[in-house]
């Protein structure tokens, strides 16, 4: 790799024009990427909810639908507002009372739940649903809740998925800018105080930078989720400054072997760096990719834009970075300075003089992680992600206290399904405990109200082609046990009347999440652990050191994951199946920095303590600045975010790194002393056979001539 070194060395100067001139392309087609906010479209393609969906779009037109709760306000005021919300663009027909039925029909002659769905007497309230022409994350959908929402006043309340999914998209995109500024400030102010320059730390985060804009302008997808969108640049900033940091240590050991010759010993360092980091980001992409293998695809999303990220990150870090590196040499040498933070090796003679001790608190401590680890409380609510003030929120909440509406659901059912049989069903579903209200067409006409009372438009809204529509409401709240166990019991009856119906909405969309991603926990833990063993396997040749690093960073994990469980914690359910992967591929860096270090010393003859000592000696540094600036790139985020899901996230990762870092520190070195003879009998390049032959003879020699 020296030749390649030597030509990033003379061509400095092009690379760094070409490298900005290609952030224009990349920086265009990133802001034209598209965001999708709804996180239930990532479920799996082929499953009833989803083919539902695409029926409703397809044979009804309509994709999304919102509620709106208005307060004392009466019906010429509520007709007014229909009429303005029904000129919104995309918004397909609004349904309330006066929609249903003729504002002149006595109200005694309607049924009492039909009645009931539109109006609540005790808080003087009314409820309408407006029905979109487009998909809930839609971006025409978006932009007209946003619009509904600048029409109505402080006594009228937006609620539903769509509504939710907008205020998720107005807080993320006033957040996200935010996130990237303070995980830049928090990494500044950590490398200023570790490393000896007050520029350098600028130049590493430039060279991110410049990563960080070529991964997410090649998203040939053209859409990437929110949740990746969000964490995409802190964590690319936290998982690849490791290699910035390399290459400045290996920069600065080669022009103390090269004083007088600046440019070779950075051609030496590149390729150093190169070699070494390559080693490392395979784990760390690894890790990513392990996401990919979710059925839920919001793993692939990340997954692939994560592993894109880390591979930038080490294409930028041997070139985009050297040249900076040099083309700035005499600013770097003006503003260099001491580090402030001093060097702890000294830790390492404590760690190994006490490893029993560590080595007996890990079987100490795994009991209590472990319990925690599969006693933590999830939720799938994605209303719960967002602070308490949104207005999605509110409403959603007003709807429950005044409509004992917690989820509302549809069914979809075939149109020559008969009337009679059509009736026996909602009446049999009606009779499901939690049921608030299952209306159709034909259950809405009857005795008190012929066919011919239905406005036609509301006939059609819920008839059309091959398939009829019918409305389900539940007072159980979404993602609860109560409403997965009624949708069950609503599946089976309808698949009893028509073995082609379907139940589709929020609620059992969720319950399909619940399933899916349930699933998706097992997988992606065993894909993540599996190929990081063999890479492990591979590197270092070992029977024993994958299990032994593995084990130190998955007890890192449960300590981690198990930590909410005792402050009675609930986390966002994405958390509980990308953490484990994120964390283990991020920080088993550690773990090989220091092992290829004791390695080389075992092999260069040193006795087992020695051996150990020296390489937790000079990788601590190493692993404390690395996992500082990870714990910095998140932790900032995650304590503003006012987005559960990220802020949740990003504090499992600022919290995993610490943990991983004290982990490596104080437990594996532990391993390495307990364990020494079985890794040195178990693996490739840590005993050095003709030295040992070498030494064997020379105190046979020795002994020889004192015999004499």
């Amino acid at each position: 790799m020296i030749n390649f070194g030597k030509w990033v060395v003379k061509f400095r100067i092009p690379i760094l024009i070409v490298s900005i001139l290609l952030l224009i392309p990349a920086g265009l087609y990133y802001l034209h990427t598209r965001v999708n906010y709804d996180i239930l479209s990532y479920l799996p393609s082929e499953i009833d909810t989803m083919k539902g969906q695409d029926i409703l779009l397809d044979e009804f037109g309509t994709g999304a639908f919102t509620f709106i709760i208005t307060e004392d306000t009466n019906n010429k005021e509520v007709q007014a507002l229909v009429n303005r919300i029904e000129q919104v663009d995309h918004v397909k027909k609004v349904l309330w009372y006066g929609s249903v039925a003729d504002l002149s029909v006595p109200v005694e002659i309607l049924p009492d739940d039909i009645y009931n769905m539109f109006n609540d007497p005790d808080s003087n309230s009314q409820l309408m649903m407006v029905l979109y022409d487009d998909t809930m994350g839609a971006d025409e959908t978006l932009n007209a809740v946003n619009e509904i929402q600048s029409m109505v006043n402080e006594q009228q309340y937006i609620s539903g998925m769509a509504a939710v999914l907008n205020d998720i998209k107005n807080l993320s995109q006033k957040e996200v800018p935010i996130y990237v500024l303070i995980a830049v400030v928090l990494c500044l102010i950590i490398l200023s105080l570790t490393m000896d320059s007050a520029l350098v730390p600028v130049l590493f985060l430039l060279s991110i930078g410049i990563a960080i804009v070529y991964n997410m302008g090649t998203n040939f997808k053209g859409e990437i989720s929110y949740v990746t969108q969000a964490l995409a640049a802190v964590l690319q900033l936290g998982v690849t400054m490791d290699y910035s940091i390399f290459l400045w240590h290996s920069y600065q050991e080669n022009q103390r072997r090269y004083p007088d010759d600046k440019c070779r010993a950075m051609a030496h360092a590149i390729s150093n760096t190169f070699t070494s980091v390559v080693g490392s980001s395979i784990t760390t992409v690894a890790g990513f990719i392990a996401l990919c293998f979710m059925s839920f695809t919001l793993g692939l999303d990340l997954g692939i834009i994560m592993a894109k990220g880390v591979i930038f990150g080490v294409i930028c870090c041997v070139t985009v970075l050297p040249s900076m590196i040099l083309i700035f040499d005499k600013a770097l040498e003006k503003t260099k300075h001491k580090v402030i933070i001093p060097n702890l090796g000294r830790i390492a003679g404590f760690v190994t003089d006490h490893y029993l001790i560590f080595f007996i608190a890990f079987f100490i401590i795994l009991i209590p992680a472990l319990y925690g680890y599969t006693h933590t409380s999830v939720y799938y609510d994605l209303v719960g992600t967002l602070p308490d003030t949104m207005v999605s929120k509110i409403a959603t909440e007003k709807m429950n206290d005044e409509y004992e509406m917690g989820a509302t659901d549809m069914i979809l059912v075939r149109s020559d399904l008969s009337p009679k049989l059509s009736r026996q069903m909602i009446d049999e579903i009606k009779m499901v405990d939690g049921v608030t209200l299952a209306a159709s067409l034909d259950s809405l006409a009857g005795p008190m109200i012929p066919e011919e009372m239905i406005p036609e438009d509301i006939k059609n809204e819920l008839k059309n082609g091959d398939y009829q529509l019918m409305l389900v409401e539940s007072e159980y709240k979404i993602a609860s046990d109560e409403i997965n166990a009624q949708c069950d019991e609503i599946s089976a009856i309808i698949k009893k009347y028509d073995d082609t119906g379907m139940l589709i909405g929020e609620a059992p969309c969720t319950k399909d999440l619940i399933e899916i991603t349930n699933t998706d926990f097992t997988t992606v833990s065993a894909v993540s652990i599996g190929v990081i063993f063999l890479i492990i396997l591979f590197v270092f040749k070992s029977a024993s050191l994958p299990v032994i690093l593995v084990a130190s960073i998955e007890f890192a994990i449960f300590i981690n994951m198990g930590i909410p469980a005792y402050t009675h914690t609930e986390l966002p359910f994405i958390a509980s199946i990308v953490i484990g992967t994120i964390q283990l591929g991020s920080t088993v860096d550690y773990a090989i920095l220091m092992t290829n270090r004791y390695k080389k010393n075992r092999y260069q003859g040193m006795e087992k303590k020695e051996a150990v000592t020296n390489a937790l000696e000079s990788s601590i540094q190493s692993i404390l600045v690395s996992a500082l600036t990870f714990f910095g790139a998140t932790f900032g985020v995650g304590m503003y975010s006012d987005i559960d899901m990220i802020s949740a996230l990003c504090i499992l990762m600022a919290r995993g790194a610490l943990i991983s870092m004290c982990v490596v520190i104080l437990v594996l070195p532990s391993m390495f002393m307990v364990f020494d003879k079985l890794i040195c009998i178990s693996s490739i390049g840590f005993r050095n056979k003709g030295d040992k032959n070498q030494e064997h003879k020379h105190h046979f020699l020795t002994r020889h001539r004192n015999a004499h």
